[in-house]
């Protein structure tokens, strides 16, 4: 499974979105960004805009903003 996790150290949303992996047992790779958006170029590539938390699951095409989405995501679909 290749799932990856943009985002920002001390980011409550972040954690939220963090948490529902670790819960779920999910293998992923937390991608870290500046604190700056002017620095996430990165994500701004993958997902078209530059807030975190961004998750990207390669295996199932999937790329998603907003931690209320990757925690709902997490629970139905890598659970």
């Amino acid at each position: 499974m290749s799932v990856r996790l943009y985002a920002l150290d001390g980011c409550p949303f972040c954690g939220t979105a963090a948490e529902a992996l670790d819960d779920a047992s999910v293998e992923y790779e937390t991608e870290w960004v500046g604190a700056l958006h002017s620095e996430r170029n990165e994500v701004k590539r993958v997902s078209g805009q530059r807030g975190v938390p961004v998750l990207v699951d390669d295996d199932r095409g999937v790329t998603m903003a907003e931690s209320t989405n990757i925690v709902e995501y997490v629970e139905r679909t890598l659970a």
